[in-house]
């Protein structure tokens, strides 16, 4: 009776957290299809329709802010992954200084958003004003932003595959003839692919999610990313097609992990058939 009661309890406990979590993502999914305005007004859910979607594609502001939010994303991701990736196995392969280095790769990490926000801000004016170098705040001052707070995130997320080699993979490769880095990137970095791409996808979420930094550090040259549209909008009438928009993100995204981890599943079952095999 006891397991019973607990298994019961466990379930409930569950079913409740993931309602929490998808039921708002739900209504978003839900009400992109309606054309009311306002969300539980006076007609309710009104007509199924697609009319949110095609305004979407003609609201040129908003279609504007998501190029920029993919752009910054998709661009800061992936240097940070390259920084992430080569810095990790630099720490790994540390003799001295290890835990400072992983100490200051951390404090982006766990440290308030806002002093970091601030803390570019007051770069950029001092870039400006002491070292005299011309900072354009805009979309590449966004990129390195989003890069600089990313890629802590991208060493955490391929350090423990690193933890998992054989610690004597890079010398095999050397004794072998090949050199530093061709040992590298033939014998290191293929091991690391999974974590790689693991540590992209945190990154570019990170990005698109981010308003904090981006709102302080965008310019008065009005770049606009999703967060940073919505959040202006607010102050008049929130379009309607931001719906839409979120539905399409959510959807893509969730397609992308699917397929990953089927591609991901298929490749360990290859790899064991294979050790089976040999075995």
């Amino acid at each position: 009776m006891k397991k019973t009661l607990s298994l019961v309890l466990r379930w409930l406990f569950l079913i409740i957290v993931l309602a929490c979590i998808y039921l708002p993502i739900a209504l978003i999914i839900l009400y992109s299809f309606s054309a009311e305005k306002n969300i539980g007004g006076e007609n309710g859910f009104g007509s199924f329709t697609f009319s949110l979607y095609a305004r979407l594609f003609t609201n040129k502001q908003l279609m504007q802010a998501t190029i920029n939010t993919l752009v910054i994303g998709v661009v800061s991701a992936l240097l940070a992954t390259f920084l992430g990736t080569f810095t990790s196995v630099g720490l790994y392969y540390m003799k001295r200084g290890k835990k400072a280095v992983n100490f200051v790769s951390e404090i982006t990490v766990v440290n308030a958003e806002i002093v970091t926000a601030v803390g570019f801000f007051l770069l950029s004016i001092f870039l400006r004003d002491v070292v005299m170098i011309p900072v354009q705040k805009g979309v590449g001052w966004l990129i390195l932003a989003h890069t600089i707070i990313t890629t802590p995130y991208v060493i955490l997320t391929v350090s423990p595959r690193l933890n998992q080699l054989n610690p004597n993979l890079y010398e095999a490769g050397l004794d072998l003839g090949a050199g530093p880095m061709r040992s590298l990137f033939t014998v290191i970095l293929p091991q690391l692919i999974g974590g790689m791409i693991s540590g992209f996808a945190l990154a570019f979420t990170l990005s698109l999610d981010d308003f904090v930094v981006t709102n302080l550090n965008k310019g008065t040259n009005g770049v606009n990313t999703v967060s940073t549209f919505v959040y202006a909008s607010l102050r008049r009438d929130l379009d309607p097609a931001i719906r839409a928009l979120s539905t399409i993100l959510f959807v893509t995204v969730l397609a992308v992990m699917i397929i990953f981890n089927i591609v991901k599943r298929a490749k360990q079952k290859k790899l064991s058939a294979q050790q089976h095999t040999s075995a």
